[in-house]
């Protein structure tokens, strides 16, 4: 079996005549200069951000050769806030997670919980658009690639923090804070069953609104 890939270049619209992608670009690099600037741990900063900046180094590469939808790039943007503030702090001393706290009587601070979840959640749908437009999938063979790849990335994540923590860390405390695992010893598998789940609903609702708009063109 073959697929064939339709990426192509789109020079027709420059990045210059796509303010939504300017304004994107402009207010993320503005806020991740600004949390490098100030954050209390830069060495966390920095770890933390290193598959930040290589998220933008290749969507940038790719721009011009296989352009995303404007909702993907909205959610990759929303996404990429979420998790430039959490490396503001560490994960498991986040501010929001703290607040939660209260109104939802949490144990812990769980915002490293919402990040893995907003992961799934947010990441599915660009990564199910390049299966389908990118490489002509079926919607059965997308959706089963993206939720592979969304639970691939994700273990994936946890080997890579793991081997940071030993690393940089030394294993010590400051290596567990970094994790995140606030003593739950389940903290990685968790955090991936959450991706998941977003993941399965962010499939769902790709495939009922492409459904919708499928019916509506027939009707009209």
């Amino acid at each position: 079996m073959t697929f064939t890939m339709t990426f192509r270049s789109e020079n027709k619209l420059p990045f210059l005549r796509k303010p939504l992608h300017i304004a994107y670009t402009a207010i993320f690099l503005v806020f991740l200069a600004y949390t490098g600037i100030t954050t209390p741990d830069l060495l966390n900063w920095l770890i933390e951000n290193s598959l930040t900046l290589s998220v933008v180094i290749l969507l940038a590469a790719f721009y011009n050769i296989f352009r995303l939808t404007d909702p993907s790039y909205t959610l990759i943007f929303l996404f990429m806030m979420l998790h430039v503030y959490g490396s503001y702090y560490q994960y498991a001393d986040n501010p929001f997670g703290e607040w939660m706290k209260g109104p939802f009587n949490f144990q812990r601070n769980h915002y490293d919980r919402l990040v893995h979840f907003g992961f799934g959640l947010m990441l599915t749908y660009p990564l199910y658009e390049i299966a389908r437009r990118g490489f002509n999938l079926s919607i059965f063979l997308s959706s089963v690639l993206t939720l592979s790849l969304v639970l691939s990335l994700g273990a994936l994540y946890e080997i890579v923090e793991w081997v940071v923590a030993d690393l940089v860390y030394d294993g010590d405390e400051q290596g567990m804070a970094y994790l995140g695992m606030q003593g739950d010893i389940w903290d990685a598998q968790k955090d991936m069953v959450l991706a998941f789940a977003g993941a399965c609903i962010a499939i769902g609702f790709a495939i009922v609104f492409r459904r919708r708009k499928q019916a509506v063109g027939s009707e009209s």
